[in-house]
């Protein structure tokens, strides 16, 4: 099977466009549909939160926070050693215990995907570190197995106490 980079790159984009509506769906089961059964999401360096019930656990206290905010798919990029998803989150503050502060905040979340194809993971640049019948050329039945989401945490304080 040859690795098909135009096709791979329209369904990472895809994938991805997905991704970014679940986050504003207000369902943080739907957030952690988009993960393998013990995938992990890690937020600016915290401890991972392993399996769906505690990505949605993570994804629904933002949702919490913000209860009209807007995700938006800003880019998916790569280059030989990673893949980003580009991001940005904008909505006010109005949930229990928000400062009805409006918050626009730009971050990325680094993938390693689960093919499904006995546990291979790949990356996004389509090189798996485990090469078997998949070998991480599809993401058509792959889930995230492990991202590592990163904002600028000292911006998002800010704008919920400064910001209008």
């Amino acid at each position: 099977m040859t690795f098909d980079k135009p096709r791979y790159m329209t369904e990472l984009k895809d994938f991805a466009q997905r991704y970014a509506t679940a986050w504003c769906s207000q369902n943080p089961e739907s957030v952690a549909a988009f993960f393998a059964e013990n995938g992990s999401l890690s937020v600016n360096d915290g401890p991972p939160a392993v399996g769906r019930a505690a990505i949605a656990k993570i994804a629904r206290g933002f949702m919490r926070t913000f209860p009209d905010m807007v995700v938006t798919m800003d880019d998916v990029s790569q280059d030989s050693d990673e893949t980003k998803f580009h991001w940005t989150l904008t909505g006010p503050s109005t949930g229990p215990g928000g400062t009805g502060k409006r918050v626009r905040i730009s971050g990325y979340e680094l993938w390693k995907i689960d093919n499904g194809a006995g546990g291979s993971r790949a990356t996004w640049t389509g090189k798996p570190e485990r090469v078997d019948e998949q070998g991480g050329e599809s993401i058509k039945d792959g889930l995230i197995a492990e991202s590592k989401g990163h904002f600028d945490a000292a911006e998002y304080e800010r704008q919920l106490k400064e910001r209008n």
